[in-house]
This record gives C-alpha cells, sequence and structure tokens, in this order.
C-alpha cells in the first residue's frame, strides 16, 4: 500500500510562493529526519557563512537521508526551513534555491521557512528539518 498524499490550498486563504496550506497523508508510515545540517560526511561545516553553499550542503544531505528510508522529495509531507537572517530578501533567496534544488518537491508541502538568531555550529546559517509520508 502506498501513502495517499494530498495537499491543499483553500479559496479562503492567501496564494502561496509553492508551498500548500494543507498535506493530508491517508495511510502509510512516518519518518522524521533530524535536523538536516550543512556538515559533509566527516562532520566539517560545508561553506562557513556561505548560504548557498550550505544550501547545496543541507538539500544533498536531506536527499540522502530520504534515500535511506526509502522516499523521495515529492513524498515529504511537512517541512520546516531555518535561515539565520533577519532580512526579508536573504529569506526568499534561502527559498527559491531550495525549491530549485533537487529536493525542491519537499517544499510544495505544507513548509515554514523562519529567519532566527542562531544555530548550533559556529559558521552555520541553514537548517531544513523534513517529515516524509512512506509507502507501508
Amino acid at each position: 500500500m502506498t501513502a495517499e498524499i494530498t495537499r491543499i490550498n483553500p479559496d479562503q486563504l492567501h496564494p502561496t510562493p509553492g508551498y500548500h496550506h494543507i498535506t493530508v497523508v491517508e495511510a502509510g508510515r512516518t519518518a522524521f529526519l533530524a535536523g538536516q545540517c550543512p556538515l559533509d560526511r566527516s562532520g566539517a561545516l560545508v561553506g562557513h557563512g556561505d548560504l548557498d553553499a550550505q544550501i547545496d550542503q543541507v538539500a544533498a544531505n536531506a536527499l540522502a537521508a530520504l534515500s535511506a528510508v526509502g522516499a523521495q522529495p515529492d513524498q515529504v509531507v511537512r517541512s520546516v526551513i531555518y535561515v539565520v537572517s533577519r532580512d526579508a530578501a536573504i529569506l526568499g533567496a534561502a527559498w527559491q534555491r531550495l525549491t530549485h534544488s533537487a529536493i525542491g518537491p519537499a517544499f510544495t508541502t505544507a513548509s515554514t521557512l523562519l529567519g532566527i538568531a542562531q544555530l548550533g555550529f559556529p559558521g552555520q546559517l541553514i537548517e531544513v528539518d523534513l517529515t516524509a509520508a512512506l509507502p507501508t
């Protein structure tokens, strides 16, 4: 059995830049991915202070994590993106780079983009949390 995923944007709510207000999963298993950081396999931070390089690493890490549970980006049902910035232009640029990356389909679901003050590693500018619906 595969999980049926329905994404909805009610007419009563504002248009979105690509995500959906509501994601409904009818059946299946759920995988909760830990926050994907811009770290390489050795645990070293990639692109200290370079948002684009970090987004590319986060996308690669998220793709690997999804693959490890047999999931694809289009099976993501919830995402939260944390970016160290208060600047709306930087947040928008991060959104654009993520949505055009290999994991772009993950962000067509229920998504939240947050500008925050700090993340766990010095020089870290982004982290992405994903939840995926898996076939049973």
